[in-house]
């Protein structure tokens, strides 16, 4: 994924964890940020959730090898933009990523 976005023209930061990011010096210049819903130590919902309430509003997109319909309603709600399932097609990646640099909107059809 990390060589896709690259290829796409954006520049690219890799963390080991959420909390890794959330204690980054780069939190506050992070135009999008797209993480896997299940990751030890904070899921990809609740660094958005965590990410919300500090008063960062960073366009979202989660990533996920197990959708769940309630998870991903939950966080549509709650203002992700994108909530995709593994393995990702590279247009929707895209598309998602168009969506949230450009706007922050949440992509209608996310699946």
């Amino acid at each position: 994924m990390i060589k896709l976005v690259t290829l796409l023209g954006y520049t690219v930061e890799e963390f080991p964890s959420a909390a890794d990011f959330l204690a980054s010096h780069l939190l506050s210049g992070t135009a999008c940020l797209i993480a896997d819903v299940r990751m030890p130590g904070m899921t990809g919902v609740e660094l958005h959730g965590r990410l919300i309430t500090l008063g960062y509003a960073i366009p979202t997109i989660l990533i996920t090898a197990f959708p769940d319909e309630r998870v991903r309603d939950r966080a549509l709600m709650d203002g992700v933009v994108c909530y995709l399932s593994k393995p990702v097609d590279d247009g929707d990646l895209e598309r998602c990523l168009r969506s949230a640099l450009n706007s922050g909107k949440p992509v209608e059809e996310n699946s």
